[in-house]
């Protein structure tokens, strides 16, 4: 007792607004019904489990812990089952929820020799007494944080909502089709309710994303409301609406009213009986499940190493599939397990590695790698599940909470306990990967799925240019068109005639999906797209460009995503009914781009060199509907080389306190900008970036000389424009020197399908190759995979075959 006392300066009593962890170990997954029980660390209130409670005390000195442990209470056998009479768990009249019952004891443990005294005693000191009675009526941090997910999708209905303003400017929003109107981005697009603008969303700190279009039109107009395009379904509760004046997501009451202002008609989808198509899309959904979860059918449970299933936190699973793949290649494998045990990670951590990406990272490496929490559960564990499989085993998984919890922290959606986009999570982890590894890109995992893309587009005049950016992702539109099975999609469309006349329904056996190859797929990608409105600098007019794409490096593991998601005529959304058939091995190596070519010419910069430029009008117009002067304006695109709108409202923004920006235009107009006219300073800061002088004098020259507004035109230049120079050493290709590159030629590891009809509902699993067998990681649950939905996924992952 008088050793606890002479520590009791490292004992705390908690504040109401500390955190305390006392569910699991802030390292591993141990709990307290772990063998060895959890230690909370009685001053800054951290648990961990019994093989690294002595690393916090070499880290933090603190001596002083409680030691928990659950011991399960014996179940007896004759207690009733009763049939439930109310859909509810755990309450009178509803399913038993046949959770085990556990009783749970207390001991103080004093560090470095694990002194033991019992709890509770009258003996302890009154500071120890009152400190662990705080700790042990607290409600967790951990309970807290999934408290919190659950309520965070609670939103509050705007305060401009009710008496929103919207222009009668004439503006019908079509189905489809959709772009920046003052970029070429064709995702992340939010619709203004007010005026009907569509602007593309905030830009990433990589120069991903949006070019926060979006934003800078309320900053000019100060029209608060915005919903985003792809979430209006007929459920206008689901669609995402936000509020730039409060900076939030909200909820728009009068949403479907203000949608009817420009055209967009949700009356017609108030169905009160399912059409034909919509009874074959919910046998074809029935038909996915059984399919894709492999239900029905005896699956071999797998345990051990590599084979550790992820509890489902409450529609987390696009969590828990995603992240069985990416822990399945080499990358992350090697940086988070092999090379990283949770030692180092935990000296590496602060204070509190709960809110360290890099510990969490490798505690769910450890916790999927290891083997040490993939084993059977215990026999009084097993709940009896008859509709997904006839497993005879099953293990409890480890639940993936901390590291949801920090990689949602800078993410909205993602910290709610709604489904999620696997795609989108893919590409937000990434992102938060490639962060943290930042200060040394050798060690950066994220660069397996990195590579670069090379748009050339080609002007009526002969001319070209070329554009780079890297991507995570190969996205695919699938060409239906190119379907292999067309003699037996018009059969069934007989028969559908036939049943539907004779008013019967047709069985999940009788229905014909598209069968479209993969190849099919990657051609569309590469294949010549006409460019409407392009700005030609050699014709000095707006035209049709043709566009190809290609690779400019390929990566270790290549991503493809299927475009299955589509939105109809009348703005009904619709997933594509339609297989894939995707081999084992594929070749892309005529997919690599070929950069500038002996022979072409690159559209000039400007003008000709002995022309004097005059104002665009389309493009002072646009910015005069914005608020803009209209002399202004004209300056705008006259020392942009009428660019487009995007550049000209930079240079607006940038130049609008200029002592002569309210002096007449010269009658002999101003000729365009030149490389001399840029601060050399600025140059030497965006060298210091990392980039090379002549992009820089470039970015720097499009963007009116503004550093930021330039770093974001490297990484996303307006279409049109070029990184490439006609020197064989360009920029860009340095930066894609640095990336990963090899053969084309590439083998399917894993696949990650979807069932539902939106991506932000139903259910994800993976399906990856492992030990030269498929397994099936369906959340907790896996097992050997019989038959692999190879032909349904929505995202494939191939690794690239090393010679």
């Amino acid at each position: 007792m008088e050793l606890l006392r002479s520590y009791l300066s490292r004992v705390r009593i908690p504040e109401p607004t500390n955190r305390i962890y006392k569910h699991e170990c802030c390292v591993s997954f141990d709990t307290p019904k772990s063998e060895g029980g959890l230690f909370v660390d009685m001053n800054y209130f951290l648990a961990f489990g019994k093989d690294y409670v002595g690393w916090n005390y070499e880290k933090t000195g603190n001596p002083v812990y409680l030691h928990i442990k659950e011991t399960r209470k014996p179940i007896s056998e004759d207690r009733p089952s009763k049939k439930p009479t109310l859909l509810a768990i755990g309450i009178e009249g509803g399913f038993d929820n046949s959770e085990p019952e556990y009783e749970v004891s207390y001991e103080i443990v004093i560090l470095p020799n694990y002194v033991t005294l019992p709890f509770p005693s009258v003996e302890l000191p009154e500071k120890v007494r009152l400190a662990v009675d705080a700790v042990i009526m607290a409600a967790g941090a951990e309970r807290k944080e999934q408290v919190a997910s659950w309520t965070a999708d609670k939103k509050l209905v705007s305060k401009h909502a009710m008496n929103l303003k919207q222009l009668d400017n004439g503006v019908i929003v079509p189905p489809s089709g959709w772009k920046c109107e003052k970029c070429n981005k064709t995702e992340n697009l939010w619709l203004n309710l007010t005026d009907g603008s569509i602007l593309c969303g905030r830009s990433n700190w990589d120069g991903s994303g949006g070019n926060n279009h979006a934003i800078n039109h309320y900053n000019v107009t100060g029209y608060p409301l915005a919903v985003k395009l792809g979430t209006i379904t007929a459920d206008l509760e689901a669609s995402d609406v936000y509020s730039y004046d409060e900076d939030e997501s909200v909820v728009d009451p009068l949403l479907a009213q203000h949608l009817l202002h420009f055209g967009i008609d949700f009356s017609s989808l108030q169905k009160t009986e399912m059409t034909t198509a919509e009874r074959e899309l919910d046998q074809n959904t029935n038909f996915d499940w059984n399919r894709i979860q492999e239900s029905g059918q005896e699956v071999e449970a797998l345990f051990g190493p590599g084979y550790t299933g992820l509890v489902n936190l409450g529609n987390s699973c696009y969590l828990a599939a995603t992240m069985q793949v990416v822990f399945s290649t080499r990358g992350f494998y090697t940086r988070y397990y092999l090379d990283q045990n949770l030692k180092m990670a935990f000296d590496n951590a602060p204070a509190d590695p709960t809110v360290d990406l890099n510990m969490q990272l490798a505690k769910l490496a450890h916790g999927l790698l290891s083997g040490k929490y993939s084993i059977p559960a215990t026999k009084e564990d097993d709940a009896v599940d008859t509709t997904n499989s006839t497993s005879t085993a099953k293990q409890e998984g480890i639940p993936p909470r901390m590291f949801k919890s920090i990689i949602a922290a800078s993410h909205p959606e993602f910290s709610t306990m709604r489904q999620q986009d696997a795609l989108e999570f893919f590409l937000h982890f990434i992102d938060q990967v490639e962060r943290i590894n930042a200060g040394n890109p050798n060690f950066d995992p994220s660069r397996s799925f990195k590579f670069g893309i090379e748009e050339r587009l080609q002007c009526p005049s002969g001319r070209v240019a070329y554009n780079k950016r890297h991507d995570y992702i190969l996205s695919l539109s699938i060409p239906l068109y190119k379907a292999t099975n067309k003699k037996e999609l018009e059969d069934f469309q007989k028969l559908r005639a036939e049943k539907d006349a004779e008013g019967k329904e047709l069985s999940a056996d009788e229905i014909v999906r598209p069968r479209v190859p993969l190849k099919d797929c990657l051609d569309c990608f590469s294949a010549p797209e006409e460019v409407h409105d392009f700005y030609s600098t050699a014709l000095d007019a707006r035209t049709t460009a043709m566009k190809t794409a290609g690779l400019t490096s390929f990566p270790d593991y290549l991503v493809l995503h299927m475009r299955k998601f589509v939105m109809e005529e009348g703005w009904v959304p619709k997933k594509l009914d339609v297989y894939i058939d995707v081999p084992d091995t594929i070749d892309i190596s005529n997919m690599r781009s070929k950069g500038l070519q002996p022979g072409e010419e690159l559209l000039p910069e400007g003008g000709d060199g002995g022309v004097k430029l005059v104002a665009n009008e389309d493009i002072v117009t646009q910015l005069v509907s914005m608020g803009f002067n209209y002399l202004h304006c004209q300056k705008a695109a006259i020392n942009t080389s009428n660019a487009g709108v995007e550049a000209a409202m930079n240079w607006l923004l940038s130049h609008m306190n200029d002592p002569d920006i309210d002096d007449p235009i010269p009658k002999e107009a101003k000729s365009a900008p030149q490389y001399s006219d840029i601060d050399p300073l600025k140059v030497d800061t965006l060298v210091s970036f990392g980039f090379e002088e002549e992009l820089s004098l470039k970015a720097l020259l499009a963007s009116g000389g503004d550093i930021e507004k330039a770093t974001e035109w490297i990484f996303n230049p307006p279409s049109g424009t070029s990184h490439m120079e006609t020197s064989p050493s360009s920029s860009a290709a340095a930066v894609d020197a640095v990336l990963p590159d090899g053969d084309g030629r590439y083998r399917l590891i894993g696949l990650v399908s979807h069932i539902g009809t939106s991506t932000h509902c139903g259910h994800y699993v993976a399906h990856i190759r492992k030990d030269g067998r498929w397994v099936i990681f369906n959340d907790d649950k896996v097992g050997v995979s019989k038959n692999p939905p190879i032909d349904m996924g929505y995202l494939y992952f191939f690794e690239r075959i090393d010679n």
